[in-house]
């Protein structure tokens, strides 16, 4: 289980998080709503060890504690980002992200064994495997920026708005696969502009707002708040 508690952010004067508390549990999907500018981004980047925050936090990945640790440390724990912008090597192929997702030392026994899960939940890029990664579509380039993270064999991921920039059929596959991920047993924590689709597949979602955690409950009960119907669902 990721825990994370009293995580506050600040860029310069403007406090950007404070004092988040929140949970991801083993085989759970729990999303993070907020409006544009609320922190969300933030949120997962300080999560992963990528902005520093503000002294007091505590996050911990079962009984291993990521509070002081460095990004590539904390991936070593098992914990992956899946960036908004995708972050992949564009002039690399397929395969090549993939071995490059499979670098830290927790990762490269069985890295062939899981390069063949990867390909088994994304089938695109078995076909795709020699193919430079900057001339595929967009779906197709999230789902390497997806399969790179798992190949560091996580047990939390941390997705930041994944279905950017794709056409509804490419979000439904998308989400599809991500259900499937959590059935493997991953922890999944993500940030999504379609929220919609966030609490169709999620467990528990939070809603964030100017850096703060205001709400938190299943995503069913989420759904049928006329507050979250209003900000984030078109009600």
């Amino acid at each position: 289980m990721l825990e994370v508690d009293s995580l506050s952010l600040a860029y310069g004067l403007h406090r950007a998080l404070d004092k988040v508390a929140l949970t991801v549990g083993s085989g759970e999907i729990v999303c993070i709503l907020g409006a544009n500018g609320a922190g969300k981004s933030s949120l997962l980047k300080a999560i992963a060890g990528l902005l520093p925050s503000l002294p007091g936090k505590r996050v911990m990945l079962g009984d291993r504690d990521l509070s002081r640790l460095p990004a590539h440390r904390i991936v070593e724990c098992g914990l992956a980002l899946v960036p908004e912008g995708r972050g992949i090597f564009g002039e690399l192929t397929v395969a090549e992200n993939l071995l490059l997702g499979a670098n830290p030392k927790r990762a490269r026994d069985g890295e062939a064994a899981r390069r063949e899960e990867v390909l088994t939940l994304f089938p695109r890029l078995r076909e795709r495997l020699h193919q430079t990664v900057r001339t595929m579509s967009g779906g197709e380039q999230q789902m390497v920026a997806i399969g790179r993270a798992l190949m560091s064999r996580p047990d939390v991921l941390l997705l930041d708005e994944p279905s950017l920039g794709l056409s509804p059929a490419m979000v439904h596959e998308l989400f599809a696969t991500l259900q499937r991920v959590r059935e493997a047993g991953l922890g999944l924590l993500l940030v999504e502009q379609n929220a919609s689709e966030s609490l169709r597949i999620a467990d528990r979602g939070y809603v964030l707002e100017n850096g703060v955690i205001i709400d938190h409950d299943t995503a069913n009960n989420l759904k049928r708040k006329p507050a979250v119907q209003r900000a984030y669902l078109g009600g």
